[in-house]
Order: C-alpha cells, then structure tokens, then sequence
C-alpha cells in the first residue's frame, strides 16, 4: 500500500484533464465547427433526386470547370514539387546574405490575402502589366487564361512543398553522401541513389498537400483566370455563381463532388506521411 502511494506521489501531473473530457470537449468541437455544417451540406444535396444530382454534376460547364481545376492544380502541384525542392536545397544546404529574408519569403503565400495575391499577379501579367505588355506581343498571353490559372496555384502551393522536404532534408545523414562520394559515386548517382529515396516520400506529401490546396482555391485564381465559362472557370466558381442564382441544391451538389476528392486526399495525405514515418522509424 506504501509503495502504492509512493508511485502515484511520483506520477507526474497531467497538464490537461483526464481522457473521457478532453476527448469529450474534442468531438463537441469538432462537431460544430466541421461535422455539423458538412452534413448540412450532405442532407441539402439530399433534397435533389438522383437524377437531378447527376444533371446537376455532370453538366458540360461543371466538366469544364471539373478539367481545368484538377487538371491545373495537377500541373501546379508537378512544378512545385521540382522548384519547392530546389528551394528547399538551397535553404538547407547553402549559406548566403539574406538567407533569412529569403526563408521568410516562402511563407508569404500562407500570409497573403488570396485576392491580393490574384490582383499582384494579374498586375504584373496582364497585357498592360510589367511583364505581360512585354510578352503579349511574342503571342504569350499568362492571363486571363487557363495559364493565369496555373501561375496564381504555383503561388499559392509553393510553400507546402518547400516546408514538408526541409525538414527531411535537414535530418539527412550526410555521411552517406560522403560514403558514396568517397565510392566513386558521381553526384547524380549519390542524389538518385542516396538523397533521393530518403525525400522522396516527403516529396509525395508536399504533392498532395499542394494538389489538394490547389483544388479548393479561389481568391487568387478568379482575378487573373478571366472566368470564361468552358475555358478559364475553375469549380469553386461555379458553385458560387450557382448560389448568387439560388440554386442552392445545385451548388451544394458540386460541393459534394469537391468534399468527397477532398477526403479521397486526406486519406492519400496520411497515408503517404505514415509511409514516411514507416521508412524513416519515426514514433507513429
């Protein structure tokens, strides 16, 4: 009995309260604040007949808007995951003057306002922009086009990249690097042989995360995408310009479709980051 007390003395006090509230604080929370307002969205899409859901769905202009979003923020997404590693590189792997403001400069996307950042980039793209009214004449128009689409996803999913390999790349041994150096192993042999499989699943992570960030944008893209119905008009518009119409049915069915890809990477997210753990024997 002694020593029974003298174990719970030496317990160290726990900083919250014990399992059954948190947990039951927990799922209240979560229930008003993400359950709740998406089964709204379930059950208002349930006032449409199946039929009704499909037409709603699959017409030619949500298609459009279907194409241009996955596939421009796929595309985004690929560009990213090249530029955000060799961003990632350098910070990791050089020392330079304003390091640190370039280090900062990454976050930028999270920080910035979407529409600001749409009206930046259309400012400086645009035909009479900095860059455009130099470019419009060789017959390169970046906006007001699926391009201008790609360009303000690139912006925006750039960090996600960047700050998922950083830290994988800071943990590499550099012992293997220098073993397979002093082997006589050519620098593109030490990267795809030794860098690359340790990052690669990082590599995967920040993909998803910038595809997934990609398909749900907005503000940045409908400034400079022009929003041309069946060329330049991505999903979320569609289903905004399906409220201003009060077909509120309709919008919230495209929403489904969204909300359901959007689990669909969720799961290809933690499954790839529970991957990574696997491969690099971290705590799950």
């Amino acid at each position: 009995m002694a020593l029974f007390s003298l174990a719970r003395r030496h317990q160290p006090a726990r900083v919250l309260p014990g399992f059954n509230i948190t947990l039951g604080f927990t799922l209240t929370y979560l229930s008003l604040i993400v359950l709740i307002p998406l089964s709204a969205l379930v059950f208002k899409t349930f006032t449409l007949t199946w039929d009704q859901f499909v037409s709603a769905v699959t017409s030619p202009r949500v298609m459009a808007s279907y194409r241009l979003t996955f596939g421009a923020s796929f595309i985004a997404a690929l560009v990213n995951v090249v530029f955000g590693l060799l961003v990632a590189w350098v910070l990791v792997r050089y020392k330079f003057f304003g390091k640190k403001v370039v280090d900062a400069l990454v976050d930028l996307p999270f920080a910035l306002p979407t529409a600001v950042a749409g009206i930046s980039l259309t400012a400086l793209l645009a035909g009479n922009g900095w860059v455009g009214q130099y470019l419009e004449p060789l017959g390169i128009q970046l906006a007001f086009n699926p391009n201008g689409v790609v360009i303000a996803l690139i912006f925006i999913g750039l960090p996600f990249v960047v700050r998922t390999v950083q830290p994988v790349l800071e943990d590499a041994e550099k012992e293997l690097e220098e073993a397979a150096t002093c082997l006589g192993a050519t620098r593109w042999q030490t990267f795809s042989r030794v860098i690359f499989p340790s990052i690669a699943p990082a590599l995967l992570t920040g993909f998803a995360m910038a595809f997934a960030r990609a398909i749900g944008e907005y503000g940045s893209v409908i400034f400079i995408a022009g929003n041309m119905p069946m060329v330049s008009e991505i999903t979320p518009l569609i289903i905004i310009g399906k409220l201003e119409q009060y077909d509120y049915a309709g919008a919230t069915a495209v929403a489904v479709v969204m909300l359901i890809m959007s689990f669909i990477l969720l799961l290809l997210i933690n499954a790839l980051q529970a991957w990574q753990r696997r491969r690099t024997g971290a705590p799950a």
